[in-house]
């Protein structure tokens, strides 16, 4: 036996889970897509990093912050800041996601080698 003020019922409640379901997805999607970004940039400051610090001990000719700089322009970033301590490279690169900065830092050399 059903009673009239029940009929209805569960066809509400379906349309109101599927609207909280889409509000939430709404809601995740730019999370994750500047998740996904921070995880880009953090490997564009690694490649930006190791690749001018290959210029600063000399296996590759050149400027160590003009390469990283164009590294991590390859990779979707811009280079922020750039510092070369003998053999040592620290870069800090950022790019700007859905209205968010998003960035990041790196530092590479040769193993063993310490800060001059």
């Amino acid at each position: 036996m059903q009673l009239r003020g029940d009929a209805g019922a569960g066809s509400l409640l379906a349309v109101a889970v599927i609207g909280a379901v889409l509000a939430m997805s709404l809601l995740l999607v730019p999370l994750y897509t500047v998740l996904a970004a921070r995880v880009r940039v953090e490997g564009a400051a690694d490649a930006a990093a190791l690749a001018a610090a290959d210029v600063a001990i000399g296996i590759v000719p050149g400027v160590p912050c003009a390469v990283a700089a164009a590294v991590a322009e390859a990779n979707g970033a811009t280079l922020t800041e750039c510092h070369a301590d003998g053999v040592i490279v620290t870069v800090g690169v950022s790019t700007t996601i859905l209205g968010f900065p998003v960035r990041s830092a790196a530092t590479a050399g040769p193993p063993g080698a310490a800060p001059q």
